[in-house]
């Protein structure tokens, strides 16, 4: 019997994921890498110098050419949460990681969220998920 390759790829442990998106900051620098792999780009006009601030608990980047404000999540899926994105990681590594589909009660109990966000955040992960792969041509 032949072992099916996809069954066994190497994935992220829970560990592995701990020591990658233990801390908030941890999560910033890669959702930051994410977006902006050669660094900053500003949405308006494509300018790369920044300034910096911070408006109560969220950080800003505003483009010195334009004068555009952005934050990271902006246009995201995680813009408008008040959750921090280590929930929202976790998320996403716990329902992507499992073979069969997980209930929003059972990500409610590992997130420490009660059920209705437990449940928005997995329709929310499942929809852009969903429409990422819509725009996947197939072949053969």
């Amino acid at each position: 019997m032949s072992i099916n390759a996809v069954q066994f790829q190497a994935g992220l442990s829970m560990p592995d994921f701990l020591v990658s998106y233990g801390t908030e900051a941890k999560c910033y620098r890669a959702l930051y890498k994410w977006r902006w792999p050669q660094g900053f780009r500003c949405h308006s006009c494509a300018g790369r110098a920044r300034s910096r601030f911070k408006r109560s608990a969220a950080i800003y980047d505003q483009c010195s050419a334009c004068r555009h404000q952005t934050s990271l999540i902006a246009g995201t899926m995680f813009a408008g949460t008040k959750l921090p994105l280590r929930s929202w990681m976790l998320a996403l590594h716990l329902l992507t990681s499992t073979k069969t589909k997980m209930a929003a009660l059972e990500l409610m109990r590992h997130l420490g969220v009660n059920y209705k966000t437990a449940w928005r955040m997995k329709h929310k992960i499942m929809q852009v998920m969903a429409e990422r792969e819509a725009t996947r041509q197939l072949s053969g």
